[in-house]
């Protein structure tokens, strides 16, 4: 009796760690995906204007408390995409689109308006400087918009794509380990009818 309860625990253990390795195989997959990215091409972009929206001030909630709620300059940056020849919205980063798709760049640290706002103006001005510049862009063309940095760069890969890996290896690992433990188990029941 004790052997047939033994043996039924192994067996939901060995079912728990089997689906254990599959979910972190699929997991390792889904960050792949999203971390990949759309805007995997580089193009010249020449600014067609950059302006700060008069009387317009972008809010930024990062929790639902009114205390978080931060308001800063929204900064407006839209440049020819000289490879398409179009007039599209240049966005930070791949975080500015998701945060605020109103503004193309949002300030990393809110504390003080007034620097806020300076920092915003000194890079309005930087854009009105540096006409021409390297933007990465979406070939497929389903994302109008284009970036002026990608978090994810491809010299970058290697370090965004290890955590990723090691959930693949590791789900592998556990699957082949299941799978043995399992094939010497049914070898030796085999082995004890002999």
């Amino acid at each position: 009796m004790l052997h047939k309860k033994v043996v039924a625990a192994q067996k939901r253990g060995e079912t728990r760690a089997l689906w254990l390795g599959l979910g972190m195989m699929a997991c390792s997959s889904l960050i792949t995906i999203l971390q990949h990215g759309i805007w995997t091409n580089e193009s010249e972009c020449n600014v067609v204007r950059a302006n700060i929206k008069e009387k317009v001030h972008c809010s930024f909630i990062e929790g639902s408390e009114d205390k978080d709620i931060f308001h800063y300059p929204c900064l407006e940056v839209y440049v020819n995409l000289t490879h398409l020849g179009q007039i599209v919205m240049l966005y930070h980063t791949e975080i500015t689109v998701n945060r605020n798709p109103k503004c193309s760049y949002i300030p990393p640290d809110m504390e003080n308006y007034k620097q806020v706002q300076q920092q915003v103006e000194e890079i309005r001005d930087n854009f009105r400087k540096h006409q021409r510049f390297l933007c990465h862009y979406d070939p497929s063309r389903k994302e109008k918009s284009v970036l002026f940095k990608r978090l994810y760069p491809p010299e970058g890969l290697l370090i965004a794509f290890a955590w990723p890996s090691m959930l693949l290896i590791g789900g592998i690992l556990i699957v082949i380990l299941v799978k043995l433990s399992q094939y010497l188990a049914f070898q030796q029941k085999r082995w004890a009818q002999l």
